[in-house]
């Protein structure tokens, strides 16, 4: 039965006749979680209901938290199951410690162990679900989500009317894994895209990264969250000496800021750079030769990052070595309406960044269009594949 929904919008209302659907989403990712696959599958989820859309999320469940987004957000939260194969641990040291590090490599290479075991996870979840739904929604990563789901999706009787396969990055066509996946995963990979109806990414870049026979199933809906979720704060001032930051995972080779950090590290002018990162082995070395002008800190809740970033002069952007992926701090960045500082990974020039620490922000990154971006219309996108 369709419904209207007002909204108010830029200063006036749009009224939109919709369907409610029945909607299941499978991630292996999900609120509390920080990280984008999270953010993708929670806000997804939390909108769609708020449109009046019966959502259920299978997910690995806690109840702790889980209970209480239920009530809050009228989501049914199922169970995904637990994973029990674990990352093998690299500890020790000398031979001890190359032996395991050539083993975790090794087994992620041929089995893509222990992500492997989500296929498993996600077709004994699938094959559970009794009723049918109007829309089925997988999101990577790690892309066995989608071969699970491909497992259990029988073309004789499909959970969902609709399926649509998500993908934040590429698989075999990825660019910032340090090593290629072998030949056979390809396999897998034609699977999931030859049984789903669609296939989001969330760049245009991106489509070249998939196979040539289902690049037509591609449809670009980029990540999405609730602007208004941030408060942007309206009595920052600038500091009284440059202070910029960077947030989000450092990647050798691919998204790579060795040469700007060698740069700043014998700047002889005052500045603050902070780094929040999952990752800061790639950035002490820098931090001891900088004399406390690089500041690191530990990744936090994304709301309270941005309240952080918003009093930074500007914000640093590290690029990945191909166009095929993107990352979705840009979007964050953004949202809080600070002059990003992009900088390429091999090949830095230094002249940018000079400008941005005399107030020149000319040569700030644009993002075009961030209303794409809004939760309400990567939304609409979802559900008008669905019809």
């Amino acid at each position: 039965m369709g419904r209207k929904s007002g909204r108010a919008h830029c200063g006036r209302t749009i009224e939109i006749v919709m369907e409610a659907k029945k909607i299941l989403i499978v991630s292996r990712s999900f609120y509390p979680e920080n990280k984008p696959r999270a953010f993708r599958t929670t806000e997804l989820a939390k909108e769609l209901a708020m449109n009046g859309h019966q959502v259920t999320v299978i997910t690995p469940r806690n109840d702790e938290v889980h209970n209480q987004f239920e009530k809050e957000h009228g989501i049914v939260i199922k169970d995904l199951g637990k994973a029990t194969w674990q990352q093998i641990k690299v500890t020790g040291g000398g031979i001890k410690r190359l032996f395991k590090r050539i083993q975790a490599r090794l087994f992620n290479l041929l089995f893509m162990y222990p992500d492997i075991q989500t296929m498993f996870l996600v077709k004994n979840a699938l094959k559970k679900e009794k009723s049918k739904y109007d829309l089925l929604i997988s999101i990577a990563a790690p892309h066995p989500v989608h071969w699970g789901t491909a497992w259990a999706n029988k073309t004789s009787n499909p959970i969902a009317t609709k399926w649509i396969a998500d993908c934040g990055d590429p698989f075999m066509g990825g660019e910032n894994d340090t090593f290629k996946r072998l030949f056979y995963f390809k396999y897998f990979e034609q699977w999931f895209c030859r049984k789903a109806d669609f296939i989001t990414v969330p760049i245009e870049d991106s489509i070249t990264a998939y196979y040539p026979p289902y690049r037509s199933k591609i449809r670009v809906i980029p990540q999405g969250f609730r602007f208004e979720d941030v408060k942007l704060r309206d009595d920052i001032v600038a500091n009284n000496i440059p202070t910029f930051a960077y947030a989000g995972t450092l990647i050798p080779k691919i998204r790579d800021p060795k040469e700007f950090f060698e740069f700043i590290c014998e700047l002889d002018i005052d500045y603050r750079f902070v780094v929040y990162t999952n990752n800061p082995d790639h950035v002490s070395k820098y931090q001891q030769r900088s004399n406390g002008k690089i500041e690191l800190r530990p990744f936090l809740p994304r709301l309270d990052l941005l309240a952080e970033l918003q009093q930074m002069d500007f914000v640093v952007n590290f690029e990945n070595i191909g166009p095929k992926q993107s990352p979705s701090k840009l979007i964050d960045y953004a949202i809080i309406k600070k002059p990003i500082l992009s900088v390429k990974t091999f090949g830095f020039e230094s002249q940018p960044l000079l400008d941005f620490l005399k107030g020149n922000y000319q040569s700030q990154l644009q993002i075009p269009d961030p209303e794409q971006y809004r939760i309400q219309n990567v939304c609409n996108k979802f559900t008008a594949l669905a019809n």
